[in-house]
């Protein structure tokens, strides 16, 4: 006899498109910025401030997923995915975001520190003696 699907008990976590949107997020898009960032000769401020919020995004989307993955996890009758989101390994998890968030806010505060140095420079050609 076959349950439909909103009846039966989910078996993994790993099965769950919010696993696949972790896995998205975690590993595929992170390295896309990366490589973007990497390979072009030339980036824009504006580029750079874009690509420093997307990667704290990511960082709080990710955070969001494990979270959710978590709570996921404990209603499964699968200890495969115990032993990835409910044991000391989810820490090593929490990594890859709190990574991801702090290159995107150095991101995001380079490009701000470097347009109050020019603001500046500017002021004081504007406003010589002051």
């Amino acid at each position: 006899m076959h349950l439909p699907t909103a009846i039966r008990m989910k078996t993994t976590v790993f099965a769950e498109l919010g696993f696949w949107a972790l896995v998205l997020f975690s590993f595929v898009v992170p390295v896309i910025i990366y490589g973007v960032l990497l390979v072009k000769r030339a980036v824009s401020p504006k580029t750079s401030l874009l690509l420093g919020i997307c990667l704290v995004v990511i960082a709080g989307l990710d955070v969001f997923l494990l979270q959710s993955m978590a709570n996921a996890a404990k209603s499964t009758p699968s200890l495969s995915d115990d032993v990835v989101f409910l044991s000391e390994l989810s820490v090593a998890l929490y990594l890859l975001p709190a990574t991801f968030g702090g290159i995107g806010i150095n991101l995001v505060s380079h490009v701000l520190l470097r347009h109050i140095e020019k603001a500046e420079r500017v002021f004081e050609r504007e406003h010589p003696g002051r």
